[in-house]
C-alpha cells in the first residue's frame, strides 16, 4: 500500500530530525556486520557487506519509526523497497492493467515478430511481504527484451494483511486469464510458462501444480524456479545451517517469512526453528521427499546438523497444520500431480538457505520423469537476480543468473 503524501512528508520531516540518530544506527549495523557470515566463496563479499548495511539501516530505522508510531517496520521496508518508475523503454510497449482484478504489468517487445510470442507470468520475491511491480521492473524488462517474450508482472497481495492462500490465489487467477487471452497481446497459448524467485518461485510452482492436468486450458510450456521456498517442515536442512548466518536471507527470517504469509504471526517462530511443529508420523510420511538422504554429498561438504526435534507440540501443529498443503508448500505434493508438471528449470545458489529446497525438487521432478535444467551458482547468494542491475552494488553472478533463465526461455 502507498504511503499517503501527508504521511511521507511526516517520515521525511523525522528522518532529518533523526539523521543524528541514524548515523548512529548506521554506525552500530556497520560495526555488527562482522557478526554475519559471509563466506570467502560468496560473490564479491565487500559489496554484499555494504547492501547488507543498508538493509539493516532500514530494519533499524523501521523499528524507530513504528515505536513512534508514525508507520509500521513492514510498510517502511516496502516504501524503501518500492524502488522508482524507469524511463521509457525504446524496445518495450508497457501498460498497468488489470487481470481477473489482480494488478498487472504488462511487457512486450515492440520489435516486429514472425509469429506469436512466448508468454512469461512473473512471480517476484519478498517473502510474501515485500515486493512491488516498481522493485521487479528491470528484471521484467530484461527478461523481455532478451528473451523476446511477453512479460505479465504480477502484483499478487501481500502478507501479512492478507494471508494465504491470498498471493496464490492472485497468482493463479491472473495466469488463467492470460492463459485464456494470451492471443490478445500476441502470444502463443501453447508457450506460456510461470516465473518467479524466491517466494515467487513457490508461487509458481504452485500454480504450475494446480494447473497440470487441467483440460480446460493450454498446457503450461514450463515453470521457471529461482531459488524457490518450497517446504516449511525443516528448517534443519543443510543448506539452512550452512548459511544460516549469509545474507540476504537469514535462517530465522525464512521461518518468519513462512508464518507471516501462513497466519499472519510469527509468535512460533523458534519452535517451528527447532522442528516441534510436525507430528513424527506425518514427518516421517514426508521423510523421502524432505531429507538431507535426497541431497548430493558435495553439498553436505560444509557441514550437516541431522534435525533432531524437540518434543512435539500438537498446540503450534493446530496453528501451522495447513503447512503441509501443497499450495503452499509444494514440494509436498503428491507423485501424481508431479508427474504432470511441464518442463522445469530451477536456480539454486550455493550460499542460501533455500539452496537444498531447490534440490529437493529438482530431485522430485527427475525421479517422476520430468525434464529439469539446472543452474546453480557457486558464488551466489539470495536475492542476487535482483542484484544483477545495482548501480556501483552490481553483481555479476546475479546476471548469469539472469541469462541463464534467458538462454532457457530461447530454448522453448
Amino acid at each position: 500500500m502507498a504511503l499517503p503524501a501527508a504521511v511521507l512528508l511526516l517520515l521525511l520531516l523525522l528522518l532529518a530530525l533523526l539523521l543524528p540518530l541514524a548515523a548512529l544506527v548506521l554506525g552500530t549495523v556497520l560495526l555488527g556486520l562482522p557478526s554475519y557470515d559471509i563466506p570467502a566463496g560468496v560473490n564479491q563479499p565487500a559489496k554484499l557487506r555494504l547492501v547488507l548495511a543498508v538493509l539493516l539501516g532500514t530494519a533499524a530505522l523501521g523499528r524507530i519509526l513504528e515505536k513512534t508510531g508514525l508507520c509500521s517496520q513492514i510498510t517502511f521496508g516496502r516504501y524503501v523497497r518500492q524502488g522508482r518508475r524507469l524511463r521509457v523503454d525504446p524496445k518495450l510497449f508497457i501498460q498497468d492493467l488489470q487481470f481477473s482484478k489482480v494488478p498487472v504489468r504488462v511487457y512486450q517487445p515492440k520489435a516486429t515478430s514472425h509469429g506469436r510470442r512466448r508468454g512469461i507470468l512473473f512471480f517476484h520475491g519478498g517473502g510474501w511481504v515485500f515486493g512491488s511491480l516498481d522493485t521487479y521492473e528491470k528484471v521484467c524488462r530484461y527478461l523481455s527484451r532478451e528473451s523476446e517474450s511477453v512479460v505479465v508482472s504480477v502484483q499478487y497481495r501481500l502478507a501479512p494483511e492478507h494471508k494465504y492462500p491470498a498471493a496464490y490465489e492472485d497468482c493463479l487467477n491472473a495466469t488463467i486469464h492470460f492463459m485464456r487471452n494470451a492471443e490478445h497481446y500476441g502470444v502463443d497459448p501453447a508457450r506460456i510458462s510461470v516465473c518467479g524467485d524466491s517466494a515467487g518461485g513457490n508461487l509458481a510452482a504452485a500454480v504450475s501444480q494446480t494447473l497440470a492436468g487441467r483440460s480446460d486450458l493450454p498446457r503450461l510450456r514450463a515453470q521457471i524456479l529461482i531459488y524457490p521456498g518450497l517446504q516449511a517442515l525443516d528448517f534443519n536442512l543443510p543448506s539452512y545451517h550452512q548459511n544460516r548466518g549469509v545474507p540476504l536471507l537469514f535462517r530465522e527470517r525464512a521461518a518468519f517469512f513462512a508464518l507471516q504469509y501462513l497466519n499472519g504471526d510469527a509468535s512460533h517462530m523458534q519452535e517451528v526453528l527447532k522442528g516441534s511443529h510436525i507430528p513424527p508420523d506425518m514427518r516421517q510420511k514426508y521423510r523421502k521427499w524432505v531429507s538431507p538422504d535426497n541431497i548430493p554429498e558435495r553439498f553436505k561438504a560444509r557441514g550437516v546438523k541431522p534435525l533432531n526435534p524437540t518434543d512435539f507440540m500438537a498446540e503450534v501443529y493446530e496453528t501451522v497444520k495447513r503447512f503441509c498443503e501443497p499450495n503452499l508448500c509444494p514440494l509436498l505434493a503428491e507423485d501424481a500431480v508431479v508427474q504432470q508438471l511441464p518442463e522445469s528449470f530451477i536456480l539454486t545458489c550455493e550460499y542460501d538457505v533455500l539452496r537444498d529446497d531447490g534440490l529437493l525438487y529438482k530431485k522430485r521432478l527427475e525421479d517422476n520423469g520430468v525434464r529439469v535444467t539446472w543452474c546453480h551458482l557457486e558464488d551466489g547468494f539470495h536475492g542476487i537476480i535482483s542484484l544483477y542491475d545495482y548501480g556501483g552494488l552490481s553483481f555479476p553472478s546475479g546476471k548469469r543468473g539472469l541469462d541463464s533463465v534467458v538462454s532457457f526461455l530461447k530454448g522453448l
